[in-house]
């Protein structure tokens, strides 16, 4: 198939109220599935919230009672991908014939994750990536992911994968993903600066790709400041994230947005035969490559905290 219809949300998380964001990620989905959309990219941690602005009482050398209380909360908040959740979204997406990829706080054993899910329009959860580096604060609330869920799916319109926020600063991430020949790159995140428009356009002319970038759109006034600490300012219309969404082609080109300061549902139309098109002049994994000169490994192995050896050479992994 060389033609898709493709989508980012704009919109907010319903902070600590995970099943109203289900919801609120029903309705886009049945939205964008009466548009055409083939495709729908939502925003970094958009099931269990990205908190702007809160610290959970840390600094160094110590924490507190109360922001132990507030990281409970928002440690409830979060999913499995196992989970019921997940099951309401993937279902979704075989109802409506969409592949999605969904931003979420992935909770494992005690451990907070940032994860983005992929979901296949056969209601199947395709794959996963974990945040390999989480950002200054972020590094004290969610754990960081490793290698294992570096590996982008197949689609009938090409590879399809995520990288999130920050990490796509990382440029040997990035090389991990355009050596797999990743067609559709999507780039859920929670910058909403100005700069992140070039740096999205910089990552679809470097790796020849579809970039398709989701940011939350949220506003003082649905943080749950009752609940959860914010040092953010208080009044009611201070934006929090005010989004920066699109979506470019291959060649640089912006499809569509960035759009601020409102919720909004992008679409634009990919024309995947635009991809061999762009690199007829730049290919980075290929012949604009020197692999005599720079060469990049790649560890994609899980690392378990705790591996088991029956002493007989049988081991098994167990995350600890």
């Amino acid at each position: 198939m060389s033609k898709l219809i493709a989508a980012v949300a704009q919109t907010a998380t319903v902070l600590l109220d995970t099943p109203a964001t289900i919801e609120r990620a029903l309705a886009l989905m049945a939205d964008a599935a009466a548009r055409g959309v083939q495709l729908l990219v939502f925003p970094e941690a958009f099931i269990g919230g990205y908190p702007k602005g809160t610290d959970f009482h840390i600094y160094l050398g110590g924490r507190t009672p109360a922001g132990r209380a507030e990281f409970k909360r928002y440690f409830d908040a979060a999913v499995t991908v196992d989970g019921p959740e997940i099951a309401r979204l993937a279902k979704s997406a075989a109802q409506h014939r969409v592949y999605v990829v969904v931003g979420i706080i992935e909770r494992d054993g005690g451990t907070l994750y940032c994860t983005a899910v992929y979901l296949g329009p056969d209601g199947r959860v395709l794959g996963k990536h974990r945040k390999l580096m989480p950002t200054a604060l972020e590094r004290l609330v969610w754990g960081f992911g490793d290698g294992s869920t570096l590996a982008a799916v197949d689609t009938p319109y090409g590879k399809l994968g995520a990288v999130i926020c920050w990490e796509n600063y990382m440029p040997a991430l990035r090389m991990a993903m355009y050596q797999q020949r990743i067609a559709l790159y999507c780039a859920p995140t929670a910058d909403d600066r100005d700069s992140w428009a070039s740096t999205m356009q910089h990552i679809a002319l470097e790796g020849r790709c579809f970039v398709l970038s989701a940011c939350q759109h949220l506003r003082r006034s649905q943080f749950p400041g009752d609940q959860m600490n914010n040092r953010l300012p208080e009044a009611p219309d201070t934006v929090l994230m005010r989004g920066g969404s699109m979506i470019i082609d291959p060649l640089g080109k912006v499809l569509a947005g960035p759009v601020y300061n409102e919720d909004a549902l992008l679409t634009a139309e990919l024309d995947l035969a635009l991809i061999p098109m762009a690199q007829m002049d730049f290919d980075v994994v290929g012949h604009y490559a020197r692999p005599d000169v720079f060469s990049l490994h790649v560890n994609t192995a899980p690392q378990p905290a705790v591996t088991l050896d029956d002493g007989r050479g049988n081991g098994g992994a167990r995350h600890g």
